[in-house]
């Protein structure tokens, strides 16, 4: 881009396609407005403009600037960013330089500082879950359990939680000779070998990994649990808590975080007895059926656990998977699942049955406990399942 455009576009003003630094000193803010840009459309930094749009250069020597911007564009982000850069001299040693940011679609949306960008009008700002999971599917990211996470390595993997694993199917881990732990890792599916290094897969992360929440594309791969004072969502949150860590690590908080709202006492003559907010089997086969069901290429989405004062809701982000009916799930058997070796690992940790007995087991719970059946949704074009636990019967009809 020549001078000539440049002033144009400062005289223009900043906008979605333009920014203005004054400075040279923060680095990193110029990687968030260069992130932005090639996470968009692309885009122009002009370095040496306030934002008012008055030119007042640098007085740094030219040739040193242009050396610090080009080797930051070069492992300031998470890529090599193939951008042009220009300088003008517009006063006695000041200078004005500028970044021409091209639109930038690769494997994964460009970071700075492990942290993605994109452009909301005259700010780069990070994405919410909604705009994250838009530039993922721009990007042509879609994660399913087989596929590995970029950047992390085997030693984001939890040894000792794979070995107990081992332990739990029968294996016999202690007699020599034994393969290596890269070995048993890569047969077992937990990592698989990618640019000379072994990286983890999405069922090896969420199932062994140490902190599964910390990497970029599983973030929200967690359970989000809010009690509201109403029966909706507009009354006020009492309590919120998120369950994270490893698959049967969230499904345990989760439990733990339900049983912290203590029992109820009901009384039958002069026998008191003790009742929990919801019975606990009903609400495990909830939440262990969403982690090992959801559609994880639904990557800015967690699952929500919503209390109300008369109901508990489990949303998980994706439709039923397999050609799955709302029908096919209330009758049971013939068990589907979208992520088989999460579904695999849940049924050794035991706290999953493989026979497609869970929305039964669910509705044999609730009845017996205040003769409710739990309702179902399915809903193909938001693309989550609900399932909602009604907390009171609904009153019998007086008789005439």
């Amino acid at each position: 881009m020549k001078w000539a455009s440049v002033l144009q576009r400062i005289e223009e003003g900043e906008g979605r396609a333009t920014e203005f630094k004054r400075q040279f000193k923060d680095l990193s803010a110029i990687g968030k407005a260069i992130c932005a840009f090639a996470n968009g459309e692309g885009g122009l930094i002009v370095i040496g403009v306030d934002d008012g749009g008055s030119i007042v250069g640098l007085n740094e020597g030219p040739n040193k600037v242009h050396e610090r911007l080009t080797s930051f564009l070069h492992t300031g982000c998470s890529e090599p960013v193939m951008a042009l850069c220009g300088q003008n001299e517009v006063a006695e040693g000041r200078w004005v330089h500028w970044i021409e940011v091209p639109s930038v679609r690769g494997f994964l949306p460009l970071s700075c500082r492990g942290r993605v960008y994109i452009r909301r009008e005259r700010s780069s700002v990070e994405p919410s879950a909604v705009e994250l999971q838009e530039l993922f599917n721009i990007f042509g990211f879609v994660l399913t359990e087989e596929q590995m996470i970029p950047r992390a390595g085997i030693n984001d993997i939890n040894l000792e939680a794979f070995r107990s694993f081992q332990r739990a199917q029968g294996l016999e881990i202690e007699e020599e000779p034994q393969p290596s732990v890269e070995d048993d890792l890569r047969n077992a599916s937990v990592v698989k070998a990618f640019d000379d290094a072994l990286c983890p897969t999405l069922y090896g992360l969420m199932v062994f990994g140490k902190a599964p929440q910390a990497h970029l594309h599983t973030g929200n791969f967690m359970i989000r649990c809010a009690a509201y004072a109403g029966s909706d969502q507009g009354a006020d949150v009492i309590r919120a808590g998120e369950g994270t860590g490893r698959l049967d690590e969230q499904v345990h908080w989760t439990l733990a975080w339900i049983k912290s709202f203590g029992w109820t006492e009901t009384y039958a003559g002069l026998l008191r007895e003790d009742r929990p907010l919801i019975p606990e089997p009903a609400i495990r086969e909830a939440l262990v059926n969403a982690v090992v069901h959801r559609d994880y290429a639904i990557t800015g989405s967690p699952i929500l656990l919503d209390v109300f004062d008369n109901r508990i809701v489990v949303t998980s982000p994706g439709a039923l998977p397999n050609h799955m009916t709302v029908e096919s799930v209330r009758a049971g058997g013939h068990p589907r699942s979208r992520n088989e070796a999460m579904a695999h690992a849940m049924s050794v940790a035991r706290l999953m049955e493989r026979r497609g007995r869970g929305w039964l087991t669910m509705r044999g719970a609730m009845r017996e406990f205040n003769r409710t059946d739990p309702e179902l949704t399915n809903d193909t074009e938001n693309r989550f399942v609900r399932v909602a636990f009604q907390l009171k019967p609904e009153p019998a009809d007086s008789e005439a």
